[in-house]
């Protein structure tokens, strides 16, 4: 990966972050936005779709929706700590014939990535610096639903991702955290034909779903 970010990314979600990600979910499933996202997908007929998931971290989405139709999964992670407990829980769950694995930078490899029915990002564009090209080529690939977990755009949150940061430059670590704009991001799908059927929203973070119009 040549993306500084992602090299950061690399870093800073290790094994031992992985391991604890993966005790949670075994004992206490999905976290709860993502599991708003998952019911929000399931609430609609996904009997033999396709998933992308980026930066799936343990997987949580991918494990759930095989459960509850999703014939074929594929996960694309900047972590290799987190590919391999994703990797180990799909074997764990009997879906690993079912899911194919990559690792890297999502927008420097999706040339290579095969579209999906339904694509997911997990709290995946706010770790990302190149907004747009993220979600420009992420879309690219959704056939039918695009869900997407980040950040509420509020001046508070955006101070407290400043203070968040710092922790990052003390550590030496490249990665950063971004608040990138909710309107731009809706603005770029509804322009690559997707409207807005699903939006929750929490104290930090908001789930968005979008349909790809039918033309």
């Amino acid at each position: 990966m040549s993306n500084c970010q992602c090299i950061g990314i690399e870093r800073f979600f290790d094994v031992k972050q992985a391991k604890k990600d993966l005790k949670k979910y075994r004992k206490n499933g999905a976290q709860k936005a993502t599991k708003t996202l998952i019911n929000a997908i399931s609430s609609h007929n996904i009997n033999s779709f396709s998933l992308l998931d980026i930066g799936g971290g343990i997987g949580a989405i991918q494990h759930e929706l095989l459960k509850k139709g999703v014939l074929l999964s594929t996960d694309v992670d900047a972590s290799s700590a987190y590919l391999e407990k994703a990797k180990e829980e799909s074997f764990r769950q009997g879906t690993a014939e079912k899911t194919k694995f990559y690792f890297g930078d999502f927008v420097e490899i999706a040339n290579t990535i095969a579209e999906a029915d339904i694509v997911t990002l997990d709290r995946v564009i706010c770790c990302y610096d190149e907004m747009e090209k993220l979600v420009n080529l992420s879309a690219d690939k959704a056939k039918v639903f695009y869900g997407i977990i980040f950040p509420i755009d509020k001046w508070i949150i955006k101070k407290l991702h400043k203070i968040f940061n710092l922790g990052f430059v003390f550590e030496r670590n490249s990665m950063r955290v971004f608040i990138h704009s909710t309107e731009k991001i809706e603005e770029i799908l509804k322009l690559k034909g997707f409207e807005n059927i699903f939006h929750k929203r929490y104290l930090l973070w908001q789930v968005i779903l979008f349909k790809r119009k039918i033309t």
